[in-house]
């Protein structure tokens, strides 16, 4: 059962994670189709982002109420009908709108499925059963450019939203046979306020940020937006001190390992985040490389992700969470600033080496960060620390990417020239840093700490 719960719900992850790399290939050909241009279909990326940022704090509420399996289930047939909305999408604003509806599904996907996960595995089996929940999710960004490329050029872009209704409907009727979960229900009052105050603090921030980092609109938006979402933030942090039932309740932060595993975890995510915007911009920009040749170039990144999943639970059994997660962290983020060091006429193959290595570290990291998170918190807190998790992963990503485009402008700016390789070196330098930040967390932490998960006491017991 270890393995049959997480690859279930793992069909949701591939999904999701298949759709957001395919949509990016077919772009263009979508906007030449609905009569816009390439780059105001940002704005329907952006729009799917600021979906998930208003409805994932409410996820676990939902999951509380009406039973996380049924919300699972829910969420997938709504990310279904986003995409046939999509495929029938005839202009810029049904595809803005569409995607938007989309969001919505996918932003009960992920946390929910992770929360039936962790209700149904045992704490000492969370490493392992994390591990194959995200190894089909990282099949989607590996095959999701090779389909997309595939569907668009021979078939029509339609097809990369119409696969979704066959793997749609094998995880809902998949998750109706197997997934036998016990569906405790905490049916708690709703909190409105918190509720709208939270959508507008994050949907706020991630769009704010969004505007800042690729400009699709004017800059005065995204820091108005930004600036209203960290106000929205300020006040729900208020409310949520005075109210019985918060949405998210920040409390969970009483958690030392919890706090460690969103902190350092966050931080790390900068960097993680600001990859995949920074390398394809640096390999096709500054190299002159061709999009095949780019993406021949970073897949490998995947690749090393899946295999250490092979690896990750003996890692921690091993070495135990703070001394692995620091290493992971530190020599995660070192990779990610090497790639400042690239040139074109760095050998592809040196390049796919240093991808490879930081794709295994990365993934150990944050298998090993994930379940870190949940080693103090118990199950009736689980639906609340899974949606606050969520939060925080899809807030650190955009920040990563906010942080990597305004490097790009305020260097190029300084240097009054247009972009280049300097700029790019600079960026991969900062945000490496910033995600070796993260081991100094973990590094702070007791030797012992969260061993009931990572069953590295039981070891060193058994040797003694």
């Amino acid at each position: 059962m270890i393995r049959v719960t997480p690859l279930i719900l793992a069909v949701a992850l591939f999904m999701e994670q298949m759709d957001s790399t395919v949509i990016a290939t077919s772009l263009p050909a979508i906007a030449a189709d609905i009569g816009t241009e390439p780059i105001a279909l940002k704005l329907a990326l952006t729009a799917y982002f600021v979906a998930l940022a208003i409805f994932i704090p409410i996820s676990g509420w939902m999951a509380d109420r009406f039973g996380a399996k049924n919300i699972f289930r829910l969420a997938i047939f709504v990310f279904m009908l986003g995409s046939l909305a999509c495929s029938f999408s005839f202009s810029l604003e049904t595809f803005v709108i569409s995607r938007f509806f989309q969001g919505i599904g996918s932003s009960m996907m992920t946390p929910v499925g992770r929360l039936l996960l962790v209700r149904s595995t045992p704490r000492n089996e969370l490493v392992s059963a994390l591990a194959w929940l995200t190894m089909p999710a990282l099949i989607g960004p590996l095959t999701g450019p090779l389909i997309g490329g595939f569907l668009t050029t021979y078939l029509s872009w339609h097809w990369i939203f119409w696969i979704n209704i066959p793997i749609g409907i094998a995880g809902i009727i998949l998750a109706g046979i197997f997934l036998h979960v016990p569906d405790a229900r905490n049916p708690r009052p709703i909190d409105m306020v918190g509720f709208v105050l939270a959508g507008v603090a994050f949907s706020g921030t991630v769009f704010g940020l969004s505007v800042v980092s690729l400009p699709a609109l004017p800059l005065i938006y995204g820091y108005l937006t930004l600036a209203i979402g960290v106000t929205s933030g300020v006040l729900y942090l208020l409310h949520a001190r005075r109210t019985k039932y918060p949405l998210l309740d920040p409390n969970l932060f009483r958690h030392k390992l919890f706090r460690a595993s969103i902190t350092g975890g966050s931080f790390f995510r900068v960097g993680v985040g600001a990859v995949p915007f920074l390398l394809p911009l640096m390999l096709q920009l500054g190299f002159g490389l061709t999009p095949f040749q780019s993406g021949a170039i970073t897949f490998v990144s995947a690749l090393g992700a899946i295999a250490s999943k092979f690896i990750a639970e003996r890692v921690y059994v091993w070495f135990g969470f703070p001394r692995a997660l620091g290493f992971a962290a530190f020599f995660g983020g070192l990779l990610i600033a090497v790639q400042g060091f690239f040139t074109a006429s760095t050998p592809a193959v040196l390049m796919m080496a240093v991808l490879l290595s930081g794709g295994v570290l990365r993934s150990v990291m944050f298998t090993g960060s994930n379940a870190l998170g949940y080693a103090d918190v118990d199950d009736e807190e689980a639906s609340q620390a899974t949606a606050i998790v969520a939060v925080c992963q899809q807030l650190s990503i955009a920040f990563g990417v906010a942080v990597a485009g305004g490097l790009l402008e305020f260097t190029t700016r300084m240097r009054g020239a247009e972009l280049g390789l300097f700029d790019f070196q600079i960026a991969f330098f900062v945000v490496g840093g910033l995600s070796m930040l993260a081991s100094f967390i973990y590094w702070r932490l007791p030797p012992d700490a969260g061993s009931n998960v990572s069953g590295h006491k039981r070891i060193t017991v058994e040797k003694e």
